[in-house]
């Protein structure tokens, strides 16, 4: 799949660089939205992100198994001593004669082993790394979640503006091959006398201006064809009509109701403040003894001439330490605190998240009324233009019309095309934003089909990497006596004045 994606996204590039007509891979919303779930760049990061997070669990877990490691030391030694010699005085100089010489020696050995330490109890520190890992890859598929939403709207938002830049360029074409008639038309009337030259005028500056809104059309179309090209990965080709959408609430209440509890912002805040709760459990665990099962088992040789000896003076030892700690220069302390101000953070992140949830989700369904209204008008009044454009060329036809108000008519009438045209996309993007907001907007809710990935799969699969069968009894000792997790503000030495402050939150409106 990841070879795959890499060829699309590269033919992709290939494709803007050189000017190439892609291959038309995606001609409809589902399939843009496949190929861009294979290959968008934000996406397909953040996947790899969340496989990496997925090792922290695996990290936390090795806490729970042994540590075996080997050792083997070579050393090599020499000493030089100075020896003194004291003689009889010979010359009778009343000094006694005195000769130095100089010695030495020398020895080398080896030592060869084998040590292997297993945690027993560490007063939950292992246990709460664990529960932290969890939370925090819980967290993560949340983000991802997130980030999977957002391109899903930004592939729709590029469809729909090409969608409508097309439809626009239609109607500016259609527009000056009309006018293009209608000059001929004047041109012709003006020869026999008919008309004036004026007329002739009026009919060459429109055919003139239209061509300006041609080539606007155009360089519009060409800026959002290069906007799909980068959210989809591949320049689209003959796009069909937008699909129908899942269905949008028409009760704003029952939005913000399932906007609350699948909002991936609402969610991934919920779990960040459980991560950040098993953290003040972890930091408080500091303050408790662990208990550690150790063994040891090697040999020593004197000579490294002789390594036989390795093998005749072996020693094993095993035993278990129990660590108190007794006075951390106010560490353990400062750790708590900064554990508890993360936490209540990590809490008043939530109603954050909700207030932003209730902004994005006012929004849209705003948009949603009004731009269903917009499309209404819009409709009624590309009817009323396109039966008073065609009146009035009639009554031109028998001079009851002059041709200025054939052309003004004609103007009115691909000025309702084009804002008909541009209210229909906007209203499909509100709706697609609406979606979004309440985290309903996932590839596989827009297209039955698609080959989705799963981020728990990845999880599943590492989890328990490395694992040994006494590593679920571990865990359990691990957790008697280990200090609760609790709620941020139910922490009896939280700071006061961070209990108030998320005690106003919570009373906040929308709470």
């Amino acid at each position: 799949m990841l070879k795959r994606s890499r060829v699309l996204a590269s033919a992709a590039v290939v494709a803007l660089v050189t000017g190439l007509g892609a291959p038309a891979w995606a001609e409809t919303l589902q399939e843009a939205i496949a190929l861009a779930y294979q290959t968008n760049p934000s996406l397909l990061a953040q996947r790899a992100n969340q496989r990496a997070l997925d090792e922290t669990v695996v990290q936390a877990r090795s806490g729970l198994r042994p540590t075996l490691s080997a050792s083997a030391r070579v050393d090599y030694t020499r000493s030089d001593f100075p020896t003194v010699t004291q003689f009889v005085d010979t010359n009778s100089d009343g000094v006694p004669d005195t000769q130095v010489s100089s010695s030495s020696s020398e020895s080398d050995g080896a030592n060869l082993g084998v040590s292997l330490s297993q945690n027993i109890w560490t007063g939950g520190r292992t246990s709460l790394a664990i529960d932290q890992a969890r939370a925090r890859v819980m967290a993560g598929r949340e983000n991802l979640r997130e980030i999977e939403q957002s391109v899903m709207l930004s592939v729709i938002q590029a469809y729909v503006n090409v969608t409508r830049d097309m439809e626009i360029l239609r109607i500016r074409q259609e527009n000056l091959a009309v006018l293009q008639r209608q000059l001929d038309e004047t041109s012709a009337r003006f020869e026999v006398g008919e008309i004036t030259r004026t007329d002739v005028a009026q009919a060459e500056a429109s055919l003139a201006q239209s061509e300006a809104d041609l080539a606007n059309a155009q360089a519009q179309l060409s800026t959002s064809r290069a906007a799909y090209a980068a959210v989809v990965g591949q320049s689209p080709s003959d796009l069909e009509t937008t699909p129908a959408l899942p269905t949008v609430p028409t009760d704003f209440d029952a939005a913000m109701e399932t906007a609350l509890a699948r909002n991936p912002g609402v969610l991934s805040a919920g779990y960040s403040l459980q991560a950040a709760e098993a953290a003040v459990a972890a930091a408080r665990a500091e303050y408790l003894p662990s208990v550690r099962a150790t063994a040891s088992y090697g040999g020593t040789a004197t000579d490294l001439g002789n390594l036989d000896e390795l093998a005749d003076r072996r020693s094993f030892t095993a035993g278990a330490t129990l660590s108190v700690p007794l006075f951390t220069g106010g560490l353990n302390r400062s750790r708590v605190a900064q554990a508890l101000e993360q936490a209540n953070a990590a809490q008043i992140a939530i109603e954050g998240e909700r207030r932003t949830v209730l902004q994005n989700v006012s929004s849209a369904y705003a948009q949603v009324l009004s731009t269903r209204a917009n499309v209404a008008a819009g409709e009624e009044a590309v009817r009323a233009a396109s039966v008073a454009a065609e009146g009035v060329r009639q009554e031109a036809q028998v001079g009851l019309r002059t041709t200025l108000d054939v052309l003004n008519q004609e103007v009115t009438l691909r000025a309702s095309q084009t804002s008909l045209a541009t209210a229909r996309a906007a209203e499909y993007v509100a709706r697609a934003s609406l979606l979004s907001a309440m985290g309903q907007l996932e590839g596989p809710s827009l297209n039955a089909n698609l080959a989705v990935y799963d981020a728990k799969a990845n999880y599943d699969r590492v989890r328990n990497r490395g694992g040994l069968p006494w590593d679920g009894v571990i865990e359990t000792l691990d957790r008697v006596a280990s200090p609760p997790v609790v709620d941020a503000d139910d922490a009896p030495d939280a700071p006061i004045d961070t209990q108030l402050k998320t005690d106003v939150i919570r009373t906040a409106p929308g709470a």
